[in-house]
C-alpha cells in the first residue's frame, strides 16, 4: 500500500488488521462476561454498552483497513461509518430505558445511588398508559 509515497509492507497491514479484530473481540468477549458477572442492573449496563461499542468500531476499522489501498480503505470507512453511527445512537439510548425501567420497577439496587434525580418520576403518568 502507498500512502504519500510510503510503501506500507502487507505484513505490516495483516498483523495490524489481525490486531484490530482480536482486541474488538476481547472487548466484545469482556461485554458479554461482564453481563454475566455483575449483580445489579446498572453495572450490567455499563458492561454492556462501554466495550461492546468500542469493539465494533476495531472490528469495523478492521475491515476497512483490510482493503489494502487508500481508496478501498475509504470506501471501507464509508460503509461501516452507518453501522458504527448507529450503534453510537442506540446503545445510550436503550441502556437509558432499561435503566429507567428497572428504576422504576424496583430491580434497580436504590442502596447504591449517590444521588436520586427520578425520585418524583417513580410512577407512570396516567396519560402514559
Amino acid at each position: 500500500m502507498n500512502i504519500f509515497g510510503l510503501v506500507i509492507p502487507d505484513a505490516v497491514i495483516d498483523v495490524t488488521v489481525l490486531v484490530l479484530i482480536l482486541l474488538g473481540a476481547l472487548l466484545c468477549l469482556s461485554a458479554a462476561v461482564g453481563l454475566l458477572h455483575f449483580r445489579d442492573v446498572p453495572s450490567r449496563l455499563h458492561a454492556a454498552t462501554k466495550p461492546q461499542v468500542l469493539g465494533l468500531v476495531f472490528i469495523c476499522l478492521a475491515v476497512a483497513l483490510a482493503q489494502r489501498s487508500v481508496g478501498g480503505i475509504l470506501l471501507g470507512l464509508l460503509l461501516v461509518a452507518p453501522i458504527v453511527l448507529m450503534q453510537f445512537a442506540t446503545a445510550p439510548l436503550s441502556a437509558h430505558m432499561v435503566g429507567r425501567q428497572a428504576y422504576r420497577n424496583g430491580s434497580a439496587d436504590q442502596r447504591h445511588l449517590v444521588v436520586d434525580e427520578l425520585a418524583d418520576a417513580k410512577q407512570t403518568p396516567p396519560a402514559a398508559g
